[in-house]
């Protein structure tokens, strides 16, 4: 049975409760203010009349449903891909028997503060033969050095025994590292992919650097042409009736609603491995 508390302490958790409650409502009021615009005719914070018109220009572009096509499959593939590389190297310098380990942690680290700048980066993906092709936004960026870091500091924290007996039953070392480390590191797993996911859906500047065909265009990059170009030949023929239904502002929070809703659907179903794969992949360098 709990000890019932004082009326200090009732007192002190009441004031508690309340600037939490306050800092929730400050959190969430962008988020709110946002989602009424999107439905606003007028540019006011209060819609008079409820419109659809902002999501129904969005929704009428011969290329949406392509671009969100383009996105999930950059999303999916890329942070597969991405997990799939991390883990390797994360595995592989995880375990101190590594020869030239050190070394390579310093130049892994190196690239967190140092890199090749934007117009050598792209002369390699024009070089490479990345240029306007979708692996230009996957596998130049395929690795980041963070989430790596993340990574190896989490499997550094596994019984060191459990790769000795899988390795004395005969087991080599990618045999380990599915069956063994990955099936037990779900919350690091779950949190760089939802790092990598995000990273994916949102991507952007990579998108207007190498691909110049709107056949491939991500979604961020249609959303931003129809921003800046409400009536440029995205939409049917029928946009204008839509635009006179909507203001600008409500345009500008229908992006960023429809833009933002894939990743706050995912990011629940993740939530109860998140922290823990964050604070135990951040306790040793």
């Amino acid at each position: 049975m709990k000890p019932k508390k004082s009326a200090g302490e009732r007192i002190a958790d009441s004031i508690i409760y309340l600037v939490l409650g306050i800092v929730a409502l400050i959190t969430l009021f962008p988020i709110i203010y946002v989602t009424i615009m999107s439905f606003c005719d007028t540019n006011r914070y209060i819609p008079e009349n409820f419109s659809l018109g902002a999501y129904e220009y969005i929704f009428s572009t011969n290329t949406f449903l392509r671009s969100i096509g383009v996105s999930v499959y950059i999303t999916i593939v890329g942070t597969l891909l991405s997990m799939l590389l991390t883990s390797f190297m994360a595995y592989a310098l995880s375990c101190k028997q590594l020869r030239g380990r050190s070394l390579i942690l310093f130049l892994v680290v190196f690239t967190m503060m140092f890199n090749g700048g934007m117009i050598p980066t792209f002369l390699v993906v024009k070089g490479t033969g990345l240029f306007n092709s979708l692996w230009s936004l996957m596998i130049p960026n395929a690795i980041s050095a963070y989430n790596m870091i993340l990574m190896k500091n989490y499997f550094q924290e596994l019984p060191e025994e459990l790769k000795e007996s899988a390795r004395i039953d005969g087991c080599h070392e990618i045999r380990i590292v599915f069956q063994i480390i990955l099936p037990i590191s779900l919350p690091i797993m779950a949190t760089i992919g939802l790092f990598y996911a995000v990273s994916k859906w949102n991507i952007f500047m990579e998108a207007l650097l190498y691909i110049n065909k709107n056949q491939l265009w991500p979604v961020q990059v249609l959303l931003r042409n129809i921003i800046f170009v409400l009536t440029g030949g995205l939409g049917d023929a029928g946009s204008e009736i839509y635009k006179m239904s909507f203001s600008d502002e409500s345009m500008k929070a229908a992006v960023i609603v429809v833009s933002s809703l894939p990743i706050v659907i995912v990011y629940p179903f993740l939530q109860k491995y998140f922290t823990k794969g964050l604070l135990m992949g951040s306790v040793k360098g």
